[in-house]
C-alpha cells in the first residue's frame, strides 16, 4: 500500500501476545484456612490463565475485528493440547504457540473465597520457565501490538545477562525493530530482583500496563494504602515513564487506574460501583482490564475512552470465577458504566 507521498508502508493490525500460557484451576472456597486446618471446596473449573493467555481470550469473548495471536511453550501433554484446541476454538492464532517435552504445561491451582472474591495461588513453572528467545519471530506477524507478561513469572524470559539486559528486553526490541508497539505486564511477586528485571525492559515498552504492587515493586514506594494515595501512584508512574517507559504507564488497582503520558499529562478514571454480591471471583481482573486497555489503544481510541472500557472489562470479569469467561463484546461492556455508575 501506499500513502499520499507515494512511500511504501506496512498496514498493521492485531494484538500478538506473547510469555505465560498456564491452565487454571480455579476452586471456591467457603473461607481460607490457617495453616493444618481445612476448607470446603464449594465448586471448581480449568480454564485458561496467564497474561497474554487471558487477554486473547478476552478479546476473543469482546469479538473483536482484528487477528489475534498467541506466543508461547507448552507440554507435549494433555493440558498443552488442551491450550492448543481452546485457542483454536476461540479463534487465536497459535503458529507461535509451541510444545515441548522437556517441561509439563504450566499449571496454577487458584484458591477463590466465595463472597470476597480474594484469591491465593499455587503455580507450577513448568514449560513457561523454558521459554525464550528463540520462540519469538516477528517476522511472521502483521500484527500492530506485541503484550508480554508476565516477566517475574517466566525464568529464561527474566534472566540478567551482564550487560544488565534481560531476554525479555532483548525480545521486546526486536518487536519494536519489527515495526510492532510493546505492551508489559509484571506478576505480583516478591522477586528478589523485581526491580532489576523491570527496569531492563522499560526502554523497549510503549505501555506498561500493571497494578499498584507491581509498581510499587518496581519504583520502591510503597503504593498500599486504603484509599488509595493517587499522588504516590502518580509519582510512580512518573518515575517508570523517566526509567524509559516509551509513552505511557497504566497503573491500576481496586478504585480506579490512572494513564500517566510521557508528555506529562495524567489521566484518572474511576472504578465502576458494583453492588453486593456482584463478584463471583477475581481472578483475571487485571488481564480484563489490560485487555480493554489494549483494545483501545489498538483502535486509537482517546485514553479517556480507553480507560472507561477497561474498568468497565475489568468489572465484567469479576461476575465469573473464571479469568475469562465473564466477557462479552465491547458494547456490553461499556453498557455496565451506564447501569452501574462510576465510584465517586
Amino acid at each position: 500500500m501506499f500513502n499520499v507521498q507515494g512511500s511504501k508502508f506496512k498496514v498493521r493490525s492485531g494484538i500478538l501476545a506473547g510469555g505465560n500460557f498456564i491452565i487454571d484451576h480455579v476452586k471456591l472456597i467457603d473461607a481460607y484456612p490457617e495453616q493444618d486446618m481445612l476448607a470446603f471446596i464449594s465448586s471448581e473449573t480449568s480454564s485458561n490463565g496467564g497474561g497474554p493467555y487471558n487477554v486473547l481470550k478476552d478479546l476473543a469473548a469482546m469479538r473483536v475485528d482484528y487477528p489475534l495471536e498467541a506466543a508461547g511453550l507448552v507440554g507435549q501433554d494433555p493440558n498443552g493440547d488442551w491450550i492448543l484446541r481452546d485457542c483454536h476454538s476461540a479463534g487465536i492464532g497459535i503458529a507461535q504457540l509451541h510444545q515441548t517435552d522437556a517441561a509439563p504445561t504450566s499449571y496454577t491451582d487458584a484458591m477463590t473465597v466465595t463472597g470476597s472474591g480474594r484469591r491465593t495461588f499455587f503455580h507450577q513453572l513448568g514449560t513457561n520457565a523454558l521459554l525464550g528467545e528463540q520462540h519469538f519471530d516477528f517476522s511472521r506477524t502483521q500484527a500492530k501490538i506485541f503484550h508480554l507478561g508476565y516477566l517475574m513469572l517466566l525464568t529464561e524470559m527474566d534472566r540478567l545477562l551482564p550487560d544488565g539486559r534481560t531476554i525479555a528486553s532483548r525480545v521486546l526490541e526486536t518487536a519494536q525493530q519489527a515495526g510492532l508497539l510493546t505492551s508489559v505486564d509484571l506478576v505480583s511477586s516478591n522477586h528478589p530482583q523485581f526491580r532489576e528485571i523491570t527496569e531492563a525492559s522499560l526502554p523497549f515498552t510503549d505501555f506498561l500496563i500493571v497494578n499498584e504492587i507491581e509498581a510499587g515493586n518496581a519504583t520502591g514506594i510503597d503504593l498500599k494504602s486504603s484509599p488509595p494515595d493517587l499522588a504516590k501512584i502518580q509519582t510512580a508512574a512518573q518515575q517508570l515513564l523517566s526509567q524509559g517507559v516509551r509513552r505511557e504507564v497504566i497503573i491500576h488497582f481496586e478504585a480506579g487506574a490512572i494513564v500517566a503520558e510521557r508528555s506529562g499529562t495524567v489521566h484518572h478514571q474511576p472504578s465502576l460501583q458494583l453492588p453486593a454480591g456482584f463478584i463471583a471471583g477475581a481472578t483475571g481482573a487485571g488481564d480484563a482490564f489490560a485487555a480493554g486497555y489494549l483494545h483501545g489503544t489498538h483502535e486509537n481510541w482517546p485514553i479517556a475512552e480507553r480507560l472507561k472500557l477497561a474498568v468497565c472489562t475489568a468489572a465484567v470479569c469479576l461476575t465469573h470465577p473464571t479469568p475469562s469467561l465473564g466477557l462479552r463484546p465491547v458494547a456490553n461492556c461499556l453498557k455496565l458504566a451506564d447501569e452501574l455508575g462510576f465510584r465517586v
